[in-house]
């Protein structure tokens, strides 16, 4: 789809997103007034969600490992214009660096292609966003050799490079992430981004959404009809009701009054009572889950291990009210992703899609501190744009990886399939062994 051009005619600068999931960091840097061109991703389920929000950028379902830059640039329909910016996530893997060059690792190779991609897209900037754990001990050595080679390719990089905490960036979630941006030798360098006042609770959140246990359809679907109260700013941005001055992206057409990603979660009678008598703030000691605080933050939302092994989802919060786990909707707000912005149908592949993206608030601080330093007055496009087809949230990996045209064992698949009306795994017992 041809990229929708402001009104006024200003350029938004172009971004492509390397490692894109469901699209944490591309909606971050569309919220920073960028126009995400492309976004590649090698699970055809990941893919397929960032398609549906994304329909304005090109989903390229693929490994880094397989593309060239010209490539990418093809697809993108870019031509010879100039990229601003080239960011993504890489997994980092090949921790054991004694005696070895870390980016020589093969389970490295990813952050490898990462730097040659930079290399042949020649973007003004690049932004490489991981895990607090690469900066600690031996995991340093990998940084090191990760800024040398940017530092090869033409780059200077911004050091120190920062990790920083979600909570920082108005997200209701403690998260450190790390964040190491570098610049192309003919562009200034920007900042790091610094910490705002402002801090939301759990509570601002999530607390005007509607109880899905209230829902008998959502024991079947992950969406219903109904009318609810907001009142906290927080939520009221995210659910569309007042506009976020700081809100860059393409407007989408969306009902607020569509309780979306909230498929129910059944729990026994004695694990609610366990859920019940948890203070806020606590662990509970059975399932190992932390009870949210209505007036402090999320803990650190995460994926959970992959079919490979075992296909468990990581423990959900417990909710501060209700005695049941978070929704996937639920979580979503917790991450800063707004109501328009659908995750897959099951909570299985929904949570694993918030756990490993980067909530898109913290993505946004630090694209706007390169939008800043292009010199670029970020303008705001005004014609709503409409998502993509239902269909693509409900794709297993076998329909996705058909539509895509790639093999569907690009990505291990889960080892049993869900019972009817509940993911298999959403059992007390198995979040218990996650």
């Amino acid at each position: 789809m041809k990229r929708q051009e402001p009104t006024n005619g200003a350029r938004r600068p172009i971004g492509i997103d390397l490692f894109a999931g469901a699209g944490g960091l591309s909606l971050g840097f569309e919220q920073a007034g960028f126009d995400v061109a492309a976004a590649v991703e090698i699970d055809p389920i990941h893919c397929a969600t960032h398609e549906y929000n994304f329909p304005q950028s090109k989903a390229i379902c693929a490994s880094v490992v397989d593309l060239t830059g010209d490539f990418i640039r093809h697809r993108a329909g870019l031509g010879n214009a100039d990229v601003d910016v080239v960011f993504g996530g890489a997994p980092c893997q090949g921790f054991s660096l004694i005696g070895k060059r870390a980016l020589a690792d093969p389970r490295n190779q990813l952050v490898f292609h990462y730097v040659r991609l930079v290399q042949e897209l020649r973007p003004k900037y690049c932004v490489f966003e991981n895990v607090k754990g690469l900066t600690l001990g031996k995991h340093a050595k990998f940084l090191s050799e990760l800024i040398a080679a940017l530092e090869d390719a033409g780059y200077s990089v911004l050091q120190p490079y920062q990790v920083l905490n979600a909570a920082d960036f108005g997200v209701p979630q403690d998260r450190h992430r790390l964040f190491l941006i570098a610049a192309r030798s003919d562009v200034a360098l920007p900042d790091y981004p610094g910490a705002i006042a402002e801090r939301v609770t759990a509570g601002e959140a999530i607390s005007d959404l509607p109880d899905a246990d209230s829902f008998a359809a959502l024991k079947g679907s992950d969406e219903v009809r109904t009318r609810w109260i907001t009142k906290a700013l927080y939520a009221r941005r995210l659910r569309g009701l007042v506009a976020d001055e700081a809100d860059y992206s393409h407007p989408r057409k969306f009902d607020p009054n569509l309780l979306t990603s909230s498929a129910r979660t059944e729990h026994t009678e004695l694990s609610k009572q366990r859920f019940i008598d948890t203070e806020p703030g606590k662990t509970e000691p059975v399932s190992r889950f932390r009870k949210l605080p209505l007036d402090g933050r999320c803990n650190t939302l995460r994926a959970g291990t992959d079919s490979a092994r075992g296909a468990f989802t990581s423990p959900r919060p417990i909710h501060p009210v209700h005695a049941r786990v978070i929704t996937v909707r639920e979580a979503a707000r917790l991450h800063s992703y707004p109501d328009w912005f659908r995750l897959h149908t099951t909570k299985w592949h929904g949570f694993r899609q918030i756990g490993n993206s980067v909530p898109p608030l913290l993505g946004r601080a630090v694209a706007a501190e390169i939008v800043r330093a292009l010199g670029i007055k970020p303008v705001r496009p005004t014609q709503a744009i409409a998502l993509g087809r239902p269909s693509l949230l409900t794709c297993d990996m076998r329909q996705a990886a058909s539509y895509f045209e790639v093999a569907r064992d690009v990505i291990a698949q889960r080892l049993r399939k869900p019972v009817a009306g509940s993911d298999l795994f959403d059992t007390d017992e198995a979040l218990h062994a996650a």
